[in-house]
């Protein structure tokens, strides 16, 4: 019998591999996985609908679930998750040396409406008393000059947004003390071309994230993965089949972590790395579905409103297909 044929696009991570080469196959769907990197994948699917479905910054689909005629639902498999403290780099010009000394700084961001950014700026809110108004932002590319903002934003006048110049970087201008910090999703070059001009704020940061993890319970969340309405809408069931399908991929990931016969990454205390996450976050450390991520995305529907970013605070029910909130029972 024929199945649905579908294109996937999303990263080539250890949680969808058996997705990307048929181990696990979603009941009804033939799947046409690409694995691209995720600025690809959010620049095709946001600007252009390339995809019938896709991997999506969490953040860029909230802002599109505010606009007249959505584009997308997703389901609720979240292929990234990551703490961000490791994430913000002061210039050694600054004079930062703690998070409130951020109030008053320039602040580059490649894209204000990032993920990443969104957490960062909540946590230095939350955490630190580092108001998300107290600092003027400056957008742009973080390694090659003209990027812009996927998705037109209309922030109130409150904060402060300025597209650095054509041919400037963010990496180059925290280096050369042009900007005073830069929160951001990938590590900028200049932190290893130039270590004695960028430094972390938080240079030892796997305590503090634990810490962080241990007051909370908030693991970040930063995708989802998102399917075009249109082809929802004609094939409702879709939504269920692909979430288990992703459930099933993780769970092929999550055996072989647990083998100690022989390893699967290339990282030399993996066993060491497994039964850590074990003690710390629990054996289902990077959980998908509802229910157990409400707090997680509740958390950052709050700050993406209070950044200006959705002009009314979503609810997290709002977030996902509702045929993927439940299943059967026998």
């Amino acid at each position: 019998m024929s199945k649905l044929r579908l294109t996937l696009a999303c990263w080539d991570y250890d949680r969808t591999r058996a997705l990307a080469d048929g181990r696990v196959q979603p009941e009804g769907i033939d799947l046409n996985f690409l694995p691209l990197h995720v600025e690809e994948t959010f620049f095709r699917m946001l600007r252009n609908r390339e995809f019938d479905v896709a991997e999506m910054s969490l953040s860029s689909y909230c802002v599109s679930l505010t606009r007249d005629d959505p584009a997308f639902i997703a389901i609720p498999v979240f292929p990234s998750r990551f703490f961000r403290h490791s994430c913000i780099f002061v210039s050694a010009r600054s004079g930062i040396r703690e998070p409130k000394d951020l109030v008053g700084k320039r602040f580059g961001v490649p894209e204000y409406q990032m993920t990443a950014p969104v957490w960062i700026r909540g946590i230095l809110s939350d955490e630190y008393g580092v108001a998300p108004t107290s600092v003027k932002y400056f957008t742009g590319g973080e390694e090659e000059p003209g990027r812009d903002e996927k998705l037109k934003l209309n922030l109130p006048p409150q904060f402060s947004v300025t597209p650095i110049g054509p041919t400037q970087t963010l990496a180059q201008m925290l280096a050369d003390g042009e900007i005073d910090a830069l929160h951001t999703a990938r590590t900028p070059s200049t932190f290893y071309s130039r270590p004695d001009d960028v430094k972390r704020l938080f240079p030892d940061f796997v305590p503090v994230e634990k810490d962080y993890f241990r007051r909370t319970g908030i693991f970040p969340i930063m995708h989802v993965v998102a399917i075009r309405r249109s082809v929802y809408e004609a094939n409702r069931w879709i939504a269920q089949s692909l979430f288990k399908a992703f459930c099933e991929a993780q769970a092929v990931t999550y055996d072989n972590l647990a083998v100690t016969s022989a390893m699967t990454s290339m990282l030399p205390w993996q066993v060491a790395a497994v039964e850590e996450a074990r003690a710390e976050l629990g054996d289902d450390w990077w959980p998908y579905g509802f229910a157990r991520n409400r707090k997680v995305l509740d958390t950052f529907l709050r700050y993406h409103h209070e950044q200006g970013l959705s002009p009314r605070r979503l609810e997290p029910e709002a977030l996902f297909a509702p045929e993927t909130f439940e299943a059967f029972k026998i």
